[in-house]
């Protein structure tokens, strides 16, 4: 059985003052869920919020790292930084930083091999854009990302990732996947692993959904078979919001 993960990308959004508060809230809010429950603030903020949640069963995450270990690399963040800074989860290879800030698949490669080796455990982001959807692109453009994500990886590092589908035409946009769509997709997810590994490593490896996941279909989407957890924005700014993604 694969264990739900639920994690809250709460992007370029709380002080931190307000990120301690919100981090004090999600676990309260979450107590006693079974669900892995992950909460990923700013880098000014993990600090402060690993303090927060220190002792409780809510996990800290980053949104994003660096692949050198150190050097002349103004504004990146190593893993050496996070994993010092108490995080267990990095996202890599979000739709935003692959639309403003020019990611690639070589990149996101670079970066999971870098997080796997310093023990941190990547949530890989594939996906596709409203374009690349509508152009019938949609496998395409997942094979490319998976394939880019996971080159080189071994069966045992493969194991230790979560991957995050986000449609991207469905995020911020109030526009969401059916259930069947998103299934349909997070299938052909596993079905990729298979290709890339084995049954067994497919079946073990979880796949989130990130878009647009809400209190109000978050129970529809993850009764799906291939969906095991959600990489959640806007929603996971608010306590209650986030709780009822969490409890569904």
């Amino acid at each position: 059985m694969r264990r739900t993960i639920v994690a809250g990308n709460w992007k370029m959004n709380k002080n931190v003052g307000e990120a301690v508060e919100l981090a004090k809230a999600v676990v309260q809010a979450t107590k006693g869920a079974s669900t892995e429950t992950v909460v990923c603030p700013a880098y000014p903020c993990l600090v402060p919020v690993r303090d927060a949640i220190a002792g409780s069963h809510v996990v800290l995450g980053a949104q994003d790292v660096y692949f050198e270990p150190k050097g002349a690399f103004t504004g990146k963040v190593s893993c050496d930084m996070l994993k010092s800074a108490g995080v267990v989860y990095v996202i890599i290879g979000h739709s935003e930083q692959r639309q403003y800030f020019h990611e690639t698949n070589e990149g996101v490669n670079k970066k999971v091999k870098a997080a796997l080796a310093a023990g941190l455990l990547p949530i890989i982001c594939v996906g596709e854009t409203i374009e690349e959807r509508e152009a019938g692109k949609t496998e395409a453009v997942v094979r490319d990302h998976v394939a880019g994500a996971y080159a080189g990886l071994s069966k045992d590092d493969a194991l230790r990732t979560v991957i995050a589908y986000e449609p991207v035409w469905a995020i911020g946009t109030g526009k969401t996947a059916t259930p069947e769509m998103a299934q349909e997709v997070h299938a052909f997810i596993r079905k990729l692993l298979v290709e890339l590994y084995d049954a067994g490593t497919a079946e073990a490896i979880r796949i989130q959904y990130g878009g647009s996941m809400k209190p109000s279909n978050a129970k529809e989407l993850l009764a799906q078979q291939d969906i095991d957890g959600g990489l959640i924005g806007g929603a996971a700014l608010k306590a209650d919001d986030f709780k009822g993604i969490v409890l569904a």
